[in-house]
């Protein structure tokens, strides 16, 4: 969907006026910045094949009980699937947050110019150049005086 634009020349998909389609109100769709950023696409992955798996679980676990209270032959193998099943479930939710944990750590939390951290970091090596430049000219003092 696209938003009325404010030349009443331009022409639409359709060889309209948008003149003729601005009725005053404002357009349907919005873009507004994201409020987080998106997942890392190794996350994603990791994330979707979570969900996939634990509903898989879930309607697997359904099956159980319903066989299970309907006195099913199915009912046994079922449940044993079911345990099978929330093991690798457990391990796909843990996928998640383990490959989160990498990009992470390989990648790095994208920090700001004027972050905080980065502002103390470069007064602190001010003061130690401060610190070495006044070092050498009381020491270079020092030896001329002495000579």
């Amino acid at each position: 969907m696209r938003a009325a634009t404010k030349e009443p020349d331009t022409r639409g998909e359709c060889g309209e006026s948008d003149a003729v389609m601005d009725t005053g109100r404002q357009s349907l769709w919005q873009e507004e910045p994201a409020a987080r950023p998106r997942m890392a696409e190794p996350v994603r992955t990791a994330a979707v094949r979570a969900v996939i798996i634990v509903a898989l679980t879930l309607i697997q676990a359904m099956v159980a009980f319903l066989s299970t209270m309907a006195g099913s032959w199915l009912a046994f193998p079922a449940v044993l699937s079911t345990v099978a099943s929330t093991v690798v479930a457990t391990w796909g939710v843990l996928d998640v947050w383990v490959t989160r944990q990498v990009w992470v750590q390989r990648n790095g939390v994208r920090s700001q110019p004027s972050s905080t951290a980065r502002e103390l970091r470069r007064e602190r090596r001010r003061a130690r150049r401060q610190q070495r430049l006044e070092s050498r000219e009381a020491s270079s003092g020092v030896d001329r005086a002495a000579a």
